[in-house]
């Protein structure tokens, strides 16, 4: 079993940048997939960005061109990188692991002020 722990989030004004990490307890090496979501006040939580097993990443389209997603498997750590941040931007974002069971972290908040 694996725990995750997000840090990072916190209040930023419009157009700035926050960098979200992602420590797990350990290794993802071998996971099938490692990503974020997150989830507004009164909304279901909804994809954000992940990275499969080869590398490949996929982004919401609501994020592509200003969230880059990366791992440091030496490190088991899961980053990502916010820029040009917007006030839809704003919510708990979660990071998890798929190594036969999906694992979730407990979340991190993030405020985009206007």
């Amino acid at each position: 079993q694996v725990q995750l722990v997000e840090s990072g989030g916190g209040l930023v004004q419009a157009g700035g940048s926050l960098r979200l990490f992602c420590a797990a307890s350990g290794s993802i090496s071998a996971s099938a997939a490692v990503g974020w979501y997150r989830q507004a006040p009164g909304k279901q939580r909804e994809f954000v960005a992940l990275i499969t097993t080869g590398t490949v990443t996929h982004y919401a389209d609501s994020v592509k061109g200003r969230f880059t997603i990366s791992t440091d498997k030496a490190k088991n750590t899961l980053y990502l990188q916010m820029n040009s941040l917007k006030p839809e931007d704003t919510g708990v974002y979660y990071c998890y692991v798929s190594l036969g069971s999906n694992y979730w972290g407990q979340g991190t908040q993030v405020t985009v002020a206007p």
